[in-house]
């Protein structure tokens, strides 16, 4: 995806945005970004691993396109089934990021490598490379639905979904809501309240005093 033409464009945006334009999936806020400073977006190549086991995961970075990011159901927090190994590979495949439905583990060598990570937390314990899983298939993620080859964006804010159709349309009206927002933003600095510019004086009841 980092090579598509509204890749740019769309990790200019805060997820936030994209969400109220209408990137209705949002991923379970307990997958945070352990390991990044920007906004990734990315194709989805989907894992999903048994419990304690990562073979998958070896399998989809194999296969993996530039411009990929991978989203992972791990079925297991308690095991780091994704470590500095497995980051080293990714980036030689040019695979923007990782989204994983459970735990890593070296994420200081993660981090100094500077790759994206967003996952559930960390474990020590190893994963085993032995059960078949399923790449490519439509997973579950974070609570939502996942079909290989949506787009992912995903910051310090959250992770959202979106169907490829819908992308672009998306975009228009997020790229929309940022101008306005900076509209906005100028106002304030100049002295004016967001009671004035959103409307909410309105929303308020007034209530009567009794002599």
């Amino acid at each position: 995806m980092s090579d598509h033409p509204l890749a740019a464009r769309l990790s200019a945006l805060e997820t936030a945005t994209l969400h109220e334009a209408g990137a209705g999936s949002v991923m379970s806020p307990d997958i945070k970004m352990l390991s990044g400073d920007r906004c990734v977006v990315g194709r989805a190549l989907t894992v999903m691993c048994h419990p304690g086991d990562n073979l998958m995961i070896h399998v989809a970075v194999a296969r993996a396109e530039p411009g990929d990011i991978l989203v992972v159901q791990a079925n297991h927090p308690g095991f780091g089934v994704w470590g500095e190994v497995l980051t080293v590979a990714a980036q030689a495949r040019k695979i923007v990021g990782l989204i994983l439905d459970g735990s890593v583990r070296d994420l200081a060598a993660i981090r100094k490598r500077k790759f994206p990570v967003f996952a559930r937390g960390l474990a020590l314990r190893g994963a085993a490379k032995e059960r078949e899983g399923t790449v490519n298939e439509p997973i579950s993620c974070g609570g939502q639905p996942v079909w290989p080859g949506d787009v992912v964006a995903a910051d310090e804010s959250g992770i959202v979904v979106m169907p490829r159709e819908d992308v672009e349309a998306i975009l228009a009206r997020a790229e929309e809501r940022s101008r306005k927002e900076a509209v906005m933003m100028a106002e304030l600095q100049r002295g004016r309240t967001t009671m004035d510019l959103l409307g909410l004086a309105g929303k308020l009841t007034l209530s009567k005093v009794n002599d």
